[in-house]
C-alpha cells in the first residue's frame, strides 16, 4: 500500500481543508462525467456485470474496460509528492488522461497540443463538446446510472469464517491495486458479520482478488489500530475479502 493511503490515526499532516462542496471548479463536473461514461461503456459489461448489458450493440468507440478500480489504481500510482499535490479530481483527471494515452486512443503529444490550445484560448471551463451525439451512447449511460454494475454473486460458496471468529490481517507486499487499507495489516480482529453472498471485483489484482469469495465486516479495537492515541472503548468497523484474512 502505497504512503498516501496509509495515512490513517498518523498526527501533524497539516491542516485540513474540508471542501463542502461536490464540484468547485466547472471543468470537475466535465471529468465526473467522462468517467461515468467511460464506466457505462466499458467492455466487461457485454460478458460478466449484474445486470446484464448489451455493450456491443452501443455505437460507440470506446473499447476498453473502466471501473472504479482503475481510477482507484491511476490514484494509487501517483508519487506520493504529487499526490498530495493536486485536488481531488485533477487526480482523475491525471489518471484518465493517462489511461487514454495507454490504450492508444490519443498520443501524449496530440494531448499536449490540446492542452496547450485550451490554455492559450482560456477558456477551460467552456470546452465546446462534440456537434455529434448518439443517443444510444446516452441511454446506455442513463441505463448505467440507474442500475449500477452489482459486484454481488449468486453462486453456493461456504466462507471460511464465521461470526465470533479471531482474524489477524495479512501482511500483503505493495501491489498496483488494492483493496486492503495498509493501516489494518497484521491487525487482529473479530468477525461481526458475514455477508450472504460472495462479492467479485472488477478485474484480477496481484493481492488475490478477482474471483467471487466471502466478504466480511470486521470489528478492531481501536487500541488495536492506534495504541495509545486510540480513545478508550471505541471500535472500528471494516469490510474485507477472504483472501485478505487468516486465522488468529
Amino acid at each position: 500500500m502505497k504512503i498516501q493511503h496509509n495515512i490513517a490515526g498518523i498526527e501533524n499532516l497539516g491542516e485540513i481543508e474540508f471542501q463542502k462542496r461536490v464540484f468547485v471548479m466547472p471543468w470537475e463536473e466535465r471529468i465526473f462525467g467522462i468517467h461515468v461514461a467511460m464506466m457505462a461503456l466499458s467492455s466487461h459489461l457485454d460478458t460478466d456485470s449484474v445486470p446484464d448489458y448489451s455493450i456491443s450493440t452501443v455505437p460507440t468507440t470506446f473499447k476498453s474496460t473502466w471501473t472504479w478500480g482503475h481510477l482507484r489504481m491511476g490514484a494509487e500510482g501517483m508519487n506520493p509528492f504529487d499526490y498530495f499535490k493536486f485536488r481531488y479530481y485533477e487526480k482523475w483527471l491525471g489518471g484518465i488522461s493517462g489511461f487514454f494515452i495507454e490504450e492508444g486512443y490519443i498520443t501524449e503529444e496530440e494531448l499536449d497540443a490540446k492542452t496547450a490550445l485550451y490554455l492559450e484560448d482560456g477558456n477551460l471551463d467552456n470546452a465546446p463538446l462534440p456537434d455529434k451525439l448518439e443517443p444510444a451512447i446516452d441511454e446506455q449511460v442513463i441505463k448505467y446510472l440507474r442500475e449500477g454494475d452489482s459486484p454481488e454473486r449468486d453462486i453456493a460458496t461456504k466462507p471460511k469464517f464465521a461470526v465470533g471468529d479471531k482474524i489477524r490481517v495479512k501482511s500483503i507486499p505493495p501491489t498496483d491495486h488494492t483493496r486492503l487499507p495498509g493501516n489494518l495489516q497484521g491487525k487482529i480482529g473479530i468477525i461481526d458479520v458475514v455477508y450472504d453472498a460472495p462479492y467479485t471485483y472488477f478485474f484480477p489484482t496481484t493481492d488475490g482478488l478477482g474471483k467471487p469469495m466471502p466478504v466480511y465486516n470486521v470489528k478492531f479495537e481501536a487500541i488495536e489500530l492506534w495504541g495509545e492515541m486510540a480513545e478508550p472503548n471505541n471500535v472500528y468497523y471494516n469490510d474485507l475479502f477472504e483472501t485478505y484474512l487468516e486465522a488468529a
